[in-house]
């Protein structure tokens, strides 16, 4: 019996929308998922995607190529854990987890955020989306012990992750 091939997703109107939008206008799209200037350029300049498969692959094989210096401008543009910007929707929803989190918790976070921050140099930074405050303190936990470089590696899979979810709202927006 042969197997037939999986059909590729359509092309939504904000996938053709952001295939034909100027390389200025892609660059602010795109630098809203992710504030690595790199990692914009590297998945503008993979279009045009054909569905929305080919658009998180070109995050995927961006992400691969981000130096440190780049990631590190990619985490730039998130909230600590366990403090979403205020008036910043992205950061609010992403982090829902922590909302009626009790104060020992929060605590707790802020004090565990803090001892990875003086280690690493830089924001925890966790796919938090559908996770709870405690979940992403024992992330923050397990994840303290690691060296810079295993550490890094982490975090690039971790942007990867919130690169895709972000991407996906973007293509499901008008």
């Amino acid at each position: 019996m042969t197997r037939s091939a999986t059909p590729a997703t359509p092309a939504t109107p904000a996938l053709s929308g952001l295939n034909h939008a100027s390389d200025a206008e892609a660059d602010a799209l795109l630098t809203e998922v992710c504030a690595s200037s790199t990692w914009a350029r590297l998945v503008r300049g993979a279009r045009p995607w054909a569905d929305a498969e080919a658009l998180r692959a070109a995050n995927h094989a961006a992400m691969s190529q981000l130096t440190p210096a780049d990631l590190d401008e990619a985490m730039a543009g998130h909230a600590r854990i366990g403090t979403p910007k205020d008036g910043d929707a992205t950061s609010q929803r992403e982090q829902a987890g922590v909302h009626g989190a009790d104060r020992a918790l929060l605590d707790e976070l802020r004090s565990a955020n803090a001892s990875y921050e003086e280690k690493f140099g830089h924001v925890f930074l966790i796919c938090a989306t559908g996770r709870t405050a405690r979940s992403m303190l024992a992330a923050l936990r397990e994840r303290h012990p690691n060296d810079p470089d295993t550490e890094r590696e982490v975090v690039r899979s971790e942007l990867g992750k919130i690169n895709d979810i972000r991407l996906d709202r973007l293509l499901s927006t008008p």
